[in-house]
């Protein structure tokens, strides 16, 4: 459903009065594919590039490297008038992606405009939507400030999905949501999935929510996917350093094995100036000298399950100290 290829995308940023315009690097050659009826998880620290990354794969960014294709062998050219028809977004906050000046039943209809459905057929679908979400007909009257954050994300689902997508890229949907909501929220995406045949891009920066939803996970570091493989493997025996630091770090559910975690040391470093070789050796406990130089290759240790790490790479290997 999407095809991401060696994406990449730069904006522009000033690092300083006088240093002149530099390049930040949101996402750097990234790959990603998305089947029919899968779910696939997007994970990693704030300012990796999964958001960017997102609103590329949906159109809504151009990348300034590399190409996306949605639904096959779509060409890019014809994506923009074929898009919403494909692949939708549901953005985090549900508030700003909701008109605050017009009822939510016109705000969940509004995208039907495009496609000439007449007012009368608009307004009925987005009642039989507002049902479908678990909220009633008659609150297609009411304002997005009338509604609980959890409800607001319903009717931003309900507007995504009224035009049957093929495809939707959820950007931390529930991450402002407190845990009781969660879950409802989780079990809805579910649902809807079953009953529209929908694809996902889940983007989350919790490893609990995409364990739960996703049957594939790819791990995202300085605009970089570094291990891409299928849920069980990811958590029962992740590759790369990088992940294998994110799970100690997710939360514990008791006190003694709260006690136990480590947490990432090291910030993140900047987009504008990363580092060179593999961007995650300064962070890095088993980085020699080879990572500092080049940068690592995705190599496949299962089936399935990629890794950009020197470690499993056979020519860097004999590069390792000892």
């Amino acid at each position: 459903m999407i095809d991401v290829r060696h994406v990449s995308r730069f904006f522009p940023a000033r690092r300083g009065l006088l240093s002149g315009n530099a390049l930040l690097r949101a996402v750097d050659d990234a790959s990603l594919r998305i089947f029919p009826n899968e779910t696939v998880g997007l994970v990693g620290e704030s300012g990796s590039g999964k958001t960017t990354l997102g609103r590329i794969a949906v159109g809504l960014l151009a990348p300034s490297e590399g190409e996306v294709r949605l639904n096959g062998a779509m060409p890019r050219e014809k994506r923009g008038k074929s898009r919403p028809h494909v692949a939708q977004m549901v953005f985090q906050d549900p508030f700003s992606s909701l008109n605050p000046r017009l009822p939510v039943g016109l705000s969940i209809a509004e995208p039907l405009t495009c496609r000439g459905v007449p007012r009368a057929e608009r307004l009925e679908r987005a009642a039989a939507m507002l049902e479908r979400v678990g909220l009633l007909p008659e609150h297609g009257t009411r304002y997005p400030h009338q509604f609980s954050g959890g409800q607001r994300q319903r009717i931003a689902i309900a507007r995504a999905i009224i035009q049957q997508p093929e495809v939707v890229v959820c950007d931390e949907p529930v991450s402002s949501l407190d845990m009781s909501v969660q879950a409802q929220m989780l079990n809805l995406f579910k649902e809807l999935q079953t009953s529209f045949r929908l694809s996902y891009l889940f983007i989350s920066h919790d490893l609990q929510v995409v364990g739960y939803m996703c049957s594939r996970i790819a791990v995202m570091y300085l605009g970089r996917i570094v291990e891409m493989a299928p849920r069980t493997a990811l958590f029962n025996k992740p590759g790369h350093p990088y992940t294998q630091a994110l799970l100690r770090a997710a939360p514990a559910a008791t006190p003694e094995a709260r006690a136990n975690k480590a947490a990432l040391s090291g910030e993140v470093p900047s987009p504008i100036n990363p580092p060179p070789g593999c961007a995650f050796h300064p962070r890095c406990e088993k980085a020699f000298s080879l990572c500092r130089l080049w940068r690592p290759r995705p190599v496949a240790i299962a089936s399935g399950h990629t890794v950009c790490c020197h470690l499993y790479d056979s020519w860097a290997a004999r590069a390792m100290p000892g």
